[in-house]
Order: structure tokens, then sequence, then C-alpha cells
């Protein structure tokens, strides 16, 4: 037998876990110095620098997105 389950309860859980992650994200990026915060954006950018010259271009395409 199925164990009976509150979605509401399991939604609010779910919300509380992101909110904390998030919180714990921003903490961790308020505490980092200067330099580290724009070594991190420059890996970011290089990054999707990266990915976007992977891409693939098709005809029908025109760059506009979905």
């Amino acid at each position: 037998m199925a164990e009976v389950v509150n979605l509401r309860t399991l939604r609010k859980q779910r919300r509380r876990a992101e909110a904390r992650a998030q919180g714990t994200e921003a903490a961790a990026r308020s505490g980092e110095s200067r330099a580290e915060a724009g070594r991190r954006q420059a890996e970011a950018d290089r990054e999707r620098r990266r990915l976007d010259g992977h891409r693939v271009a098709r005809p029908e395409d025109d760059g506009q997105g979905a």
C-alpha cells in the first residue's frame, strides 16, 4: 500500500530547500574578494563562449530562439 503524502507540505519543503541553496550560494559569493568574483565571472563567460562556439547553426534557425 502506498504512503499517503500531503502535497502542500512537499511543495513547501522543496521551496525551503531551494531557498536555502540560494542563500548558501549568495553567502559564499558575498564573502569572496573582488579578484575571486572577477575570476568566477571570467570562467562563466569563457564557458558560455565555448558552448556557443560548439552550437550547430541550422538553416531554418534565424538566431532569434524559440
